[in-house]
């Protein structure tokens, strides 16, 4: 038999630890979301060491995603794309700056190859970060596969704007916890 569906789905803590009605304004405070993200995730064993939400106008939160690669069994389940992919059924577009903008993506890591493309397409104004690629590959043993050499450029030829290095040390100490826990590669 086929496989006809895909179901992927946060882990319960998220409606617990996450604050949907609130604003978040200002980038370090939605980095820092992410990051709690991410340690939560790590802590709890649902998945890697990766935290990103979405923000719409008026810094309103519109998803959150953490990674769920292993528990789901999806190479696909990065927090990033989680995010994308929740924000995406709430507002019902694939593009989620065409529901009106501006649209930003924080995260606890740069994205990954995957992740990139993903953002590419996402429909997202800015995107924030936290650990750089580098930081993940020497603190765990994630591979985050290759990037345009200008990857930076691209985005912002793109009409994304990325902000990089935000709470960077928060976010290298969890991927240090989590490499140090000896931790899944995904």
């Amino acid at each position: 038999m086929l496989y006809a569906q895909v179901h992927l789905t946060l882990p319960a803590w998220v409606h617990e630890a996450v604050d949907a009605g609130r604003a978040y304004p200002g980038d370090d405070a939605k980095v820092e979301l992410a990051i709690a993200l991410s340690r939560r995730n790590v802590e709890a064993g649902t998945g890697g060491p990766f935290g990103a939400a979405v923000f719409g106008p008026g810094d309103r939160l519109l998803a959150v995603g953490v990674n769920r690669v292993l528990p789901a069994s999806c190479s696909v389940a990065h927090a990033e794309t989680m995010a994308y992919m929740l924000a995406q059924q709430r507002l019902q577009t694939p593009r989620l700056n065409e529901a009106g903008g501006p649209v930003v993506l924080a995260t606890s890591a740069q994205p990954c190859c995957q992740c990139f493309g993903a953002t590419v397409w996402a429909g997202i104004d800015r995107l924030l970060i936290g650990a750089r690629a580098e930081d993940v590959e020497a603190l765990t043993e994630f591979d985050e596969g290759p990037l345009p050499a200008d990857w930076r450029g691209e985005l912002a030829r793109r009409g994304i704007e990325v902000v990089a290095d935000l709470r960077r040390d928060e976010a290298r100490e969890v991927l240090r916890a989590y490499g140090a826990g000896g931790g899944a590669r995904y």
